[in-house]
């Protein structure tokens, strides 16, 4: 009798250890679904926010061709000054650079970011002055240098103080999508706008602007 009754007792322990470890385990698989759950959610996030922040911006990205050797992806096998010609929203800006002998020094400098006026910001500056500035080789080349910095900027790099090519400065302000350069860092006295940035070449990364940037003592 007695036994018998230590038996009955150890097989209801047992059965109650079996019960519990069941549903121990059974909660950490429910825990580590969910947190699988939340890291590949947390991930594709991240992924989201990543291709987000390489892709071009701005209104003015629309004006760039959609295929070919000009357009985002064809620039993007390109060195800088190559790449640019093939874009026509930029032509204007690459007669001034052949004017000034620059294509080689920009297709070979590795790691730069461009500022890039764009057709309108040329034909904003009275015609003299810029037949004048096409005709004078050494003050070109100085304006040219001075909207290109060593390095490679993202968007979440280019606010702040510069240090150019032309071993000046330039101040560009704003943040996210929302990039400027003050009026008085102009050639015509107005406020420049990035108006499609982040636009990658084989070794620039390139910012078109809406005015010529005029370099200090200009």
């Amino acid at each position: 009798m007695k036994r018998t009754l230590t038996r009955g007792i150890l097989l209801t322990a047992v059965s109650g250890l079996a019960i519990t470890l069941s549903a121990c385990g059974s909660d950490d698989g429910g825990s580590t679904a969910s947190g699988s759950s939340s890291s590949s959610s947390s991930m594709a996030e991240e992924s989201a926010a990543m291709a987000s922040s390489d892709a071009p911006f701005g209104a003015g990205c629309s004006a760039v061709p959609t295929e070919g050797e000009g357009s985002v992806e064809g620039m993007a096998d390109d060195p800088v000054a190559t790449a640019a010609s093939n874009n026509p929203v930029l032509s204007t800006l690459v007669t001034a650079v052949q004017a000034a002998n620059l294509v080689d020094t920009l297709n070979t400098t590795d790691d730069i970011t461009v500022l890039a006026p764009a057709n309108p910001a040329f034909e904003a500056v009275p015609a003299d002055t810029l037949n004048g500035l096409l005709a004078d080789t050494p003050t070109l080349t100085t304006v040219l240098t001075h909207h290109v910095i060593p390095g490679r900027l993202a968007p979440e790099d280019l606010a702040g103080t510069h240090t150019t090519l032309n071993n000046d400065e330039v101040t560009i302000e704003g943040s996210g999508e929302d990039f400027s350069v003050a009026m008085d860092g102009t050639v015509v006295g107005m406020e420049a706008s990035v108006i499609c940035g982040n636009v990658q070449t084989a070794n620039a990364t390139v910012y078109v602007i809406d005015q010529v940037l005029k370099p200090a003592g200009m």
